[in-house]
């Protein structure tokens, strides 16, 4: 499976262009894929709308719905869906094949990838070995994982009173899972079979704090940072198997576009609205993306 993953380092139009460069030169060398032929595209994610405008996608959807459809695809049987990304983490109940639940955390950063960086980064800590880390514990201690400005700061004090950084990470990874559940897991049954994705779900640490609280085994897929790529890639197949038409994708040169990015305020009622919009310079300007109304009118994607 061809594939990038990538951060998008706050800008998710530079991370696509520089995603499809990497994912053009990979194509390349890999004769199998002289001839391939690109039917359809799709884009999931926080900035789904964005990226399917500016990569001229043809389909977007919930990375709800492409995580539970790749999960279903690999574990038929599959019930609980746990995902820890680096902005939010979600949880998804399935009974029969159908999302009957999901909970969803995008507002605060306790347990996502990009405070576990930050804590591997201050703790000076490659965060490939972070979980390598927490297992070799023999003495976790007790740290706080409501929130990140606490945990940071008992992280400091047990430091500072002397404990190892094993036991300081297996800590944060026991809380952090205990936050996780308490925030999202409220009211729901996580059934067996349970899987974990994200790119958090390298982390042996977390995966083995899951099994412990919530007493089951955990599956970790091969795929597991690709999953909600992959479900959108089943999904934009069957929509394009459905309806057959000429993709609007814009091709893996997509790289070499310039995009710019403007905003403006609406005027035409008192909401005033902040309007941001992008541009091709190299179509004439084509506006390929706008968003910020409330009312719709500025919309286009």
């Amino acid at each position: 499976m061809s594939h990038v993953f990538l951060r998008n380092r706050g800008s998710p139009i530079d991370s696509v262009k520089f995603g499809m460069s990497k994912l053009r030169e990979h194509i390349k060398t890999q004769t199998e894929l002289q001839e391939y032929a690109i039917r359809a595209c799709g884009t999931t994610g926080s900035a789904r709308y964005l990226t399917k405008a500016v990569v001229g996608a043809d389909l977007a959807k919930t990375e709800i719905i492409a995580h539970a459809v790749a999960t279903q695809v690999l574990y038929p049987e599959v019930r609980t869906i746990l995902e820890i990304g680096g902005q939010d983490s979600k949880i998804i109940i399935l009974r029969d094949g159908i999302i009957v639940d999901f909970a969803m955390n995008s507002v605060c950063a306790a347990g996502t990838g990009s405070f576990l960086d930050h804590q591997a980064a201050r703790l000076g800590i490659p965060i490939e070995d972070f979980g390598d880390y927490a297992v070799k514990s023999e003495r976790p201690v007790s740290i706080a994982g409501r929130c990140t400005v606490f945990a940071e700061s008992d992280m400091i004090h047990k430091q500072n009173a002397g404990h190892s950084k094993e036991d300081i990470i297996a800590g944060l990874c026991d809380s952090l899972v205990r936050n996780y559940l308490n925030n999202l897991s409220k009211g729901k049954d996580l059934e067996e079979p349970v899987v974990f994705q994200g790119g958090v779900s390298y982390n042996k640490g977390i995966v083995q704090a899951f099994e412990r609280h919530l007493n089951s085994k955990v599956i970790v897929p091969k795929y597991n940072v690709l999953m909600g790529a992959l479900g959108m890639a089943i999904l934009v197949k069957d929509y394009y198997l459905d309806h057959g038409h000429q993709t609007d994708f814009r091709g893996l040169n997509i790289a070499e576009l310039n995009f710019e990015t403007s905003t403006f305020h609406c005027t035409d009622c008192p909401n005033q609205c902040e309007i941001v919009e992008v541009k091709l310079p190299e179509k004439g300007d084509e506006v390929v993306a706008r968003w910020g109304s409330r009312c719709g009118k500025w919309q286009v994607f």
